[in-house]
């Protein structure tokens, strides 16, 4: 099973940015990765994925603010989040899989989750 490492989560005030990294150690070229945040019910929300062709989706609380993308060479994905909102605190992770899946348990592998915090 791949390993994925995730990084970059921290605090930030509303209005603020992070940006996201998540590191693979496979090969990467055919792997679609989404982004899931956990809520406090312990569920999984789809934020953002990208497939292996390219092809991007989001969740419409994060249309216009997030942006995901990829860099195979390096084998990490990323997702930058721009005007961060309190409602968007929570444990994020990344998941690889065949193809961009709305639900967390039919990727393949995850990470650990990087915590983001948005707070005044």
């Amino acid at each position: 099973q791949s390993r994925l490492v995730e990084s970059g989560g921290g605090l930030v005030q509303p209005g603020g940015s992070l940006r996201l990294s998540c590191v693979v150690d496979e090969f990467l070229d055919y792997l679609a990765i989404g982004w899931f945040r956990q809520t406090p019910t312990l569920e999984y929300d789809r934020v953002s994925c990208i497939s292996s062709k390219n092809s991007t989706e989001y969740a419409d609380s994060v249309k216009g603010r997030f942006r995901v993308s990829r860099d195979n060479a390096k084998k990490t994905g990323y997702l930058q989040m721009n005007n961060l909102k309190p409602e968007d605190t929570g444990v994020y992770y990344c998941a690889t899989g065949v193809n961009c899946y709305r639900e967390f348990s039919h990727f393949g592998a995850w990470g650990q989750g990087t915590q983001v915090t948005v707070s005044s």
